[in-house]
């Protein structure tokens, strides 16, 4: 070997070392790869500390679950990159569903029910994005006071009682939200996938990828990093505000579909309490409350470690009383790893 090609050799080895660290360290210093390596710590503790967490069944609930959470974070992610928020998806979610119920009930078609309450979940969506960015009414107040308003059409909707017969149809809603997909594999049981699942990884792709490679995804994050500078560049600022609330609305009204479907029944109390976990979902996925920061994986992997952090506590006989007192600490110190990697660029 001579002697410059020994030097070439020494050089290649050193880039590499170099884009390898550079790597490194870039993976390091994202909060969903530390929320992922959380998630995953929790999964493999829960299976060793429990017999019945890795049970098939459990993980199917867990999956299920983590889904309803998982659908409507992605959609409060896009709200959040551009710097909004979005209260009232609970009341959309009870909304949505109650729309489907109280149709089928008479009698309606599934395919005419299924449009018609995402049509009505655009509706409100559409109605918060206008005042928000037409009006320039603030989105904590907008979507505070849609929360109030959505959850009382639902109660004036069905006179504030439980519907369960939701008419010929009923088997294919409850086939909707309630089946699942069944998978073969060699050498082992064959795998359930809960259609809700199924439902959210379909959105997980379409979303990640219009978040990357569409002009709407670069407009969300020009918004959420310099509102006033994205409008000096021709971006349209009011219109990708309303499409983004219209977004987070319509991932409500599938949501509230499918837990409809998957319940067999549907009240005025669904949903309730539902934009906490939202939104902890969101943040603890990465996002960031102040725009601009955001990815839908994230967002899966914050309901991820929601869930597995809910049931958790229910297999190890800890009271569920506990659960906001565990989701609120993630929050924080979300929040805070967030603050500390800002301070750390900056510096």
């Amino acid at each position: 070997m001579t002697e410059a090609t020994s030097t070439d050799l020494s050089l290649e080895q050193a880039i590499d070392k170099r884009v390898h660290r550079h790597w490194f360290a870039w993976l390091a210093g994202q909060q969903t790869f530390w929320v992922s390596m959380a998630a995953l710590l929790a999964f493999v503790s829960l299976t060793l500390a429990s017999d019945v967490f890795a049970t098939q069944q459990n993980l199917f609930n867990v999956a299920r679950n983590f889904a309803f959470v998982a659908i409507i974070a992605i959609g409060m992610t896009a709200v959040i990159i551009t710097g909004g928020i979005d209260l009232s998806v609970g009341a959309v979610l009870v909304l949505s569903g109650m729309v489907i119920g109280m149709t089928m009930n008479a009698g309606m078609s599934i395919w005419l029910a299924v449009p018609l309450a995402l049509a009505v979940s655009l509706a409100v969506g559409a109605f918060n994005g206008f005042l928000i960015a037409y009006v320039g009414v603030p989105p904590f107040v907008v979507t505070l006071g849609m929360l109030s308003i959505a959850r009382s059409l639902a109660m004036v909707l069905s006179n504030n009682r439980m519907v369960y017969e939701f008419g010929p149809d009923q088997p294919a809603l409850l086939a909707l939200g309630g089946g699942f997909l069944e998978i073969a594999l060699p050498f082992v049981d064959a795998i359930k996938v809960p259609n809700p699942l199924i439902f959210l990884l379909v959105l997980l792709v379409i979303t990640g990828l219009a978040f990357r490679w569409t002009r709407w995804g670069r407009y969300l994050f020009a918004i959420g990093g310099n509102e006033r500078a994205a409008n000096l560049t021709g971006v349209p600022v009011k219109a990708i505000k309303l499409s983004v609330y219209m977004f987070c609305a319509l991932c409500a009204g599938i949501t509230g579909i499918l837990e409809v479907g998957w319940l067999g029944t549907i009240t005025t109390g669904l949903g309730q309490g539902m934009e906490l976990t939202v939104i902890a979902a969101a943040v603890i996925g990465g996002a960031n409350l102040s725009g601009g920061i955001g990815t839908a994986f994230g967002a899966v992997v914050g309901a991820a470690l929601i869930e597995v952090i809910r049931n958790s506590l229910t297999l190890l006989g800890i009271s569920t009383f506990w659960q906001g007192t565990f989701v609120g600490s993630f929050i924080v110190v979300a929040v805070l790893f967030d603050r500390l990697r800002s301070r750390g660029a900056n510096d």
